[in-house]
Parts: structure tokens; sequence; C-alpha cells
């Protein structure tokens, strides 16, 4: 998925000879704490709420440029660009221009958070297992293979170095909810399993019973 797929319109842009106070009406009308100023059609910066609240109304925001936050992300890039700026910089919106710095559009932290969260896959059912393993044994087909072994697959993974470890926690996602058997199968392999979230083959029996109990007072 590429940035230009996030572009939403409805946000306004401010040009430098814009007044403070005006910036900071739009700000309150949109709900957002930064916008994008333009200079001749082309990305200047944004300028947060932040800065405007310290400043005379009455100036306009050319005399803040020294204060813009001077990142945006290409429409031609992928929406992790968008992701890593936004984080980065704590922005409420992220510009979006093309390859001659013309801003096309916006997107909210709001819109990224959506994209993002569909992305990873979390709108779909399964569990998740969260291994921690030293990096000269990290082997991506062999994770795979030993989900695949309890019919089930890998609809997600990331990696992150543990900085006081340096062990690689692999988060994965498995398109079965139920776990325990995946989660026996690493540990047969010697993986040590952080994590896990899904349900438990002890869960179902309890739900069984529960049944089972509820079908004999109703006798």
């Amino acid at each position: 998925m590429l940035s230009s797929q996030l572009i939403q319109t409805t946000y306004p842009i401010l040009n430098l000879l814009d007044k403070v106070a005006s910036a900071l009406q739009l700000m309150d009308d949109y709900d957002v704490v930064h916008l994008p100023v333009a200079s001749e059609e082309k990305f200047a910066g944004m300028i947060s709420k932040e800065e405007l609240l310290d400043a005379d109304e009455t100036i306009s925001i050319a005399t803040l440029q020294e204060f813009f936050i001077n990142k945006s992300a290409k429409a031609t890039e992928h929406f992790m660009s968008a992701v890593k700026i936004a984080a980065e910089n704590n922005l409420s919106l992220v510009t979006i221009v093309n390859d001659e710095a013309e801003i096309i559009g916006s997107t909210s932290e709001r819109e990224i958070l959506t994209t993002l969260n569909t992305f990873i896959g979390n709108e779909e059912p399964g569990g998740i297992i969260v291994l921690e393993i030293d990096r000269r044994n990290y082997s991506f087909g062999e994770i795979s293979r030993l989900v695949e072994t309890n019919d089930a697959y890998i609809t997600q993974l990331n990696t992150l170095t543990e900085a006081t470890t340096g062990l690689i926690l692999v988060t994965i996602k498995v398109n079965k909810i139920e776990i325990s058997d995946i989660v026996a199968t690493f540990q047969r392999f010697d993986y040590a399993v952080r994590y896990f979230f899904g349900e438990e083959q002890y869960t179902n029996e309890l739900k069984d019973n529960y049944n089972h109990l509820m079908a004999y007072l109703n006798i």
C-alpha cells in the first residue's frame, strides 16, 4: 500500500501569510494539532499548535518558519514511511507530497492507525505467539514449518531486537484461535515462548463441561 492511498483532502493547507489566529481556529475546527504550510504550492513544513499558542495571534505564520517540522511522506512511498514520520515526530497529521514537493493531501493519525491495524491483520481472528530467539538461531523457515505441522499457517510475523538481552523477539500471528498444540510444538523444539495469546484447550473443555452441567440441570 502506498502513501497516496491514505490521502485525505478534507484538511486545510496554511499559507505563509496566514495569521496565527486563523491557523489556531482551523486546528480547532478540524481537531488536529498540526497543519501543513505551503509556499507557492510547495510544502514548506508543518506547524504545531504548541508553537502557535506561544506566538502573537496577529503575526503571520511566516515569522515562525524556524519552528516548522520539515517532514512529509512522498505519495509513491510505502505507507509505512508515513507511519514512521508520524511516530518519530508525534504528528496528528502527515502531509503527502508528489515528487516536486507539492502538497497533494494529508492523512490523519487516526487514518494511519486504522490502516496499520488492517495491514498487520488485527481484524482477522487468530492466536499470537511471542518467541525469544538468539540471533544466530533465528530461522523463518523453521518457525513456519513448525506452525504448519499443526495444520496452521503464519498470517503475520514481526521481529524486534531486545536492547537489554540482544535476543530477537519474534511475534507471530497464526490463523487458528486454539494454539496450545502450536505452543507445545515450539517448546518441544526448545524454543523459549515468552507470551502467547489465544484460546487454550482447557478453555474448550471448561465450556464443554459447563454445557454438560446445564444440560443435566435441565433434565
